[in-house]
């Protein structure tokens, strides 16, 4: 028997394709980028982008004075009870003037309510810094102002909202709302980390109230620039009646109720804003600015979770997955109470940062597919009562847990109380729990005479 010829291996074929290889590993990026990258659709709107562009740079200033208003305050007193008392003077007036600012925007041409509303709270600002530079140290006279502000801020806020579903599609209200939410949580890491700065300095406190000062005008401009957008004409004149109207809307839709609870219970049980200031006053002295890391780590892990936010405007559940983040939001504020690390804390704040924006853009999305526009305004006003209220009155029960007890106490068992209560409820209400928004009525379609720049 005989051996046949070696004829050694076999030659490797080429590669038959390297351009359609090459093309389709950059269609692979291409593709998960877009499911998981923002969605910037809206963004090709003109309204909606200078309304944006507005809201993102005046938030920047806004949240150098919500820093500045405690730290002041703290450094006035040396009260963790003073501080919380600032939350409790925001929170009647945003109560009462979100709900009734809301009814107004039913009412009246909402571009000039916004705007209207949007320079009170930017003279008010400018009594904060006329305060500063005269040295009152007139704590009664920041909470008058802080009330006055707040009052400004939720008119605004309730014909902002308003705005957004009848500037953009209705498929793009996810899309528009995660871009709000994100852009403005940049304005919440940028604005703690300079004021940390800058209350630091000598007068520090009036440089974050004329910064403040000017960035505002951005959301004066861009107020101005909106095309008119007057109401229906379905819409009653405002007045109690309508804002009893409102709130029996949301009464008798179980969905809704839900998801203005779950969100009373995260921010009013497990918001430990207030207790940054004497936490970084008596565990993390050492570093620089902590106080403005500690207000910044929350807004960070929104941001780069609205970064990645493409697939929420896929979810359908979006019951179970706001129950979800609103648990998750629990656990980590619970965690990061007890961390004597500050990185360690920082890291823990931002994931329930990014917790809370996921809440947050379903919160907005639910309930803006639910309303037809001649109650838009209404609903905006019980979201902002809820969203900006909320965390004011945790400022409160925080503060004044935390002279009862401890920071420790104060901020850990918060967190573990709202996890526990947002899980049992979620699950327990099934319309809420079963919501899928594939079946939610849809919005009305965006009036033809706001789908092009005025």
């Amino acid at each position: 028997m005989t051996d046949e010829p070696n004829s050694g291996p076999p030659e490797p074929s080429p590669d038959p394709l390297p351009e359609a290889s090459s093309a389709t590993r950059e269609r692979s990026v291409g593709g998960l980028l877009r499911r998981h990258a923002v969605d910037t659709r809206p963004l090709a709107i003109p309204e909606y982008r200078r309304l944006l562009i507005g809201q993102g740079t005046s938030f920047i200033g806004s949240m150098l004075t919500q820093v500045a208003v405690p730290v002041q305050v703290y450094a006035i007193s040396k009260s963790s009870l003073d501080v919380g008392f600032v939350g409790l003077a925001g929170l009647v007036p945003i109560v009462v003037f979100g709900l009734y600012g809301g009814a107004i925007a039913d009412a009246v041409d909402r571009r000039r309510l916004y705007f209207w509303a949007s320079l009170g709270t930017w003279l008010v600002t400018l009594a904060l810094l006329a305060q500063t530079l005269t040295n009152l140290r007139n704590i009664p006279l920041i909470l008058v102002l802080v009330a006055v502000q707040s009052a400004m801020f939720a008119v605004a806020s309730s014909a902002r909202g308003a705005i957004i579903p009848r500037i953009v599609e209705h498929d793009l209200v996810p899309a528009a709302n995660t871009l709000n939410f994100t852009v403005g949580n940049v304005g919440q890491v940028l604005g703690p980390l300079i004021a940390g700065v800058l209350v630091a300095l000598d007068h520090g406190f009036a440089y974050a109230y004329a910064i403040d000062a000017v960035l505002f005008t951005a959301a004066l401009y861009s107020a101005l620039r909106l095309p008119p957008i007057p109401p229906d004409g379905q819409t009653r004149r405002a007045g109690l009646r309508s804002v009893g109207e409102g709130l029996m809307f949301i009464a008798s839709r179980p969905v809704l109720v839900m998801s203005f609870l779950v969100d009373i219970v995260a921010m009013v049980l497990a918001m430990p804003r207030s207790l940054f200031p004497a936490t970084a006053a008596d565990r993390f002295s050492h570093v620089h600015g902590s106080v403005g890391l500690l207000y910044a780590a929350i807004p960070i892990g929104s941001v780069l979770a609205g970064l990645t936010s493409a697939w929420i405007g896929r979810v359908r559940r979006q019951g179970v997955v706001l129950t979800m983040a609103i648990v998750g939001w629990g656990a980590c504020v619970a965690l990061s109470g007890i961390a004597h690390q500050l990185w360690l804390v920082l890291v823990l704040l931002a994931f329930a940062g990014a917790a809370d924006l996921v809440s947050a853009v379903f919160r907005q999305t639910i309930l803006q597919t639910y309303a037809p526009d001649e109650m838009r305004g209404r609903m905006q006003g019980v979201f902002t009562a809820v969203v900006a209220g909320g965390p004011r009155l945790g400022d409160v029960r925080a503060g004044a847990m935390a002279a009862a007890t401890t920071v420790t106490i104060s901020w850990t068992a918060g967190g573990i109380i709202c996890l526990v209560v947002v899980a049992v409820a979620g699950f327990l209400v099934r319309p809420f729990w079963n919501y899928d928004a594939s079946a939610a009525p849809p919005v009305d379609a965006v009036p033809e005479a706001l789908a092009s720049e005025a």
